[in-house]
């Protein structure tokens, strides 16, 4: 995977994370895993009042919310 988003179940601003992401994928071609972070205590601990979150396997940056369409193409033709 490219890229993991970090988000939860039942979390709004995760899903326009989302949307926001899938609608970059058209334009650019990467490998997203989506992880639940009520899964793992240490996710939480690490993102709970950030979320959602993408991070960057490659660099090891992470983008976190609030970002707009503009940033997250930032964001991605950085890495």
């Amino acid at each position: 995977m490219d890229y993991i988003l970090y988000g939860t179940s039942a979390c709004h601003l995760c899903e326009i994370a989302e949307a926001l992401i899938e609608s970059a994928r058209l334009a650019q071609s990467f490998k997203l895993l989506k992880t639940d972070i009520a899964e793992d205590d240490a996710l939480i601990s690490q993102y709970g009042t950030k979320i959602p979150v993408l991070y960057c396997k490659k660099s090891k940056q992470s983008l976190e919310w609030p970002f707009d369409e503009t940033q997250l193409n930032h964001f991605l033709n950085a890495q």
